[in-house]
């Protein structure tokens, strides 16, 4: 799934202040449960958290992309968060994370789980991408940037 069928406006977030990965989680979660009515934030919250202790979804970069298969979420759902301070993820480079894109999938399909998470590792190990997305000046920046960037990425593949 390309980023412009996983995030919306309303799930883009520039320069979040203040924020630890457990807070950065819960932040996530509370987004996701005020934007996608009916999946409750402390069941994303628990499900981001579990995964997390399986190892690090620091992918390298500054970039995270916290993942989770859900019962509750019936398509799958993206948010794109920028951080004001980049914060310790345990990443696998030991860097810290300053961009993060949670993706929930519905846990009856981990094949297109795998297949978005893959896209979405290949997009951001892109420099362009991340260097667009941390050159934006808002949320609604971000979000643009996010959608077309991808596109012109993808032409020119």
């Amino acid at each position: 799934m390309r980023v412009r069928e996983l995030l919306t406006r309303d799930r883009t977030e520039h320069h979040l202040e203040g924020v630890s990965k457990k807070r950065l989680l819960d932040h996530a979660a509370n987004l996701v449960s005020r934007t996608c009515g009916g999946i409750p934030a402390q069941e994303v919250f628990d499900a981001l958290v579990a995964r997390e202790r399986l190892g690090s979804t620091g992918i390298g970069e500054g970039i995270a992309i916290p993942h989770c298969r859900l019962a509750a979420c019936d398509a799958p759902v993206g948010l794109l968060i920028s951080l004001d301070q980049p914060i310790d993820f345990e990443s696998i480079d030991g860097n810290p994370v300053d961009l993060v894109f949670v993706l929930l999938v519905p846990e009856q399909n981990p094949e297109q789980h795998l297949k978005t998470l893959s896209h979405l590792a290949a997009l951001f190990n892109q420099s362009a991408f991340r260097d667009r997305l941390r050159d934006s000046r808002d949320g609604d920046d971000l979000f643009q940037n996010a959608v077309s960037s991808e596109e012109e990425l993808q032409l020119a593949s």
